[in-house]
């Protein structure tokens, strides 16, 4: 079970920190059409971030802690209030999806305070399941 937490964390790292950098990049990307004097393409790296490295981790992260309750079979009320928050983990994942093609498309409206939205609520979320794994009861 120890190495299925150490995967559980490390993945959930990897997630938490793409969740906070793309929106990030997105505003890039908004920034860097709006001053741009020629039509540039939208960036590759967004795109292949989200689905090749913050989808698989999120998938990761995901999997690992369902086995994690699972096999060490915890229960609890906490726990039921953690995948809350990590329900809206998920979907201000989607939603950043969302707003990748949108920028793709340039359709730019409202797409800077979505991104800043959408930071501001994954980062309250992941702040909610540290504090709630931190103060959870130990049986």
């Amino acid at each position: 079970m120890p190495w299925i937490k150490v995967l559980h964390i490390a993945t959930l790292l990897c997630w938490c920190a793409t969740l906070l950098y793309l929106p990030a990049m997105l505003l890039a990307g908004v920034k860097g059409r709006e001053e741009a004097t020629f039509d540039t393409p939208v960036p590759v790296l967004l795109r292949f971030l989200f689905s090749h490295v913050a989808t698989p981790f999120a998938l990761l992260a995901i999997m690992s802690g369902t086995a994690l309750f699972l096999v060490g079979q915890i229960t609890g009320g906490w726990l039921v209030l953690k995948l809350m928050a990590v329900s809206g983990m998920v979907l201000c994942h989607v939603l950043c999806g969302a707003l990748i093609v949108r920028l793709e498309r340039e359709q730019f409206r409202f797409l800077v305070s979505a991104s800043g939205l959408l930071a501001a609520t994954s980062a309250a979320l992941m702040l909610t399941v540290l504090v709630l794994v931190l103060s959870k009861p130990f049986a």
